[in-house]
């Protein structure tokens, strides 16, 4: 093997990730309609917002990531709120091996995109349990995600330099 070889091979870090845990830390799910005691068939429309957290750990290249979930159905016609379900889901990861340019990336991308199957497993299940049918989340583009929130930090800094400036 040429020297370069050994190098490049040296120089690319190996990358290890294990989740230690993954738990809900809080929900809440309110059947709106049933408080109501509305009956019938109704269309829902369905709105989801997500937002991620992710923290370092005490313990050496340990994280937690946090990804945020409410999610608001109502009915198409009237707009009357049919339920409401709100939850935080965390994982406890170790990570080596990522380079701090990337981490921030990594965690808000890679750590929820592991985590998202079994969110949408309890989503499903929670509000079946709750008398709706279950609610299967798409497939949510956490790339993109966090793309949009670089975006909007950037404008928002942008927007906060002119006023710095007066």
């Amino acid at each position: 093997m040429s020297e370069n070889g050994s190098d490049t091979a040296q120089a690319a870090p190996q990358v290890r990730m294990n989740v230690l845990a993954q738990f809900i830390r809080d929900m809440s799910f309110e059947n709106i309609l049933a408080q109501k005691r509305a009956t019938g068939e109704v269309q829902p429309d369905v709105q989801v917002q997500v937002n991620l957290d992710a923290q370092k750990r005490e313990q050496e290249h340990q994280y937690e990531v946090v990804t945020k979930l409410k999610i608001t159905s109502q009915a198409k016609e009237s707009g009357d709120k049919m339920f409401i379900l709100e939850m935080d889901y965390a994982g406890i990861f170790h990570i080596e091996g990522v380079p701090d340019d990337q981490l921030h990336p990594f965690l808000l991308i890679e750590c929820p995109r592991l985590l998202f199957p079994f969110i949408r497993r309890i989503v499903s299940d929670v509000t079946r349990d709750g008398g709706f049918p279950p609610l299967n989340l798409e497939n949510i583009d956490f790339m993109q995600l966090y793309r949009q929130e670089i975006m909007r930090r950037q404008a928002e800094a942008q927007t906060e330099a002119p006023k710095a400036d007066a």
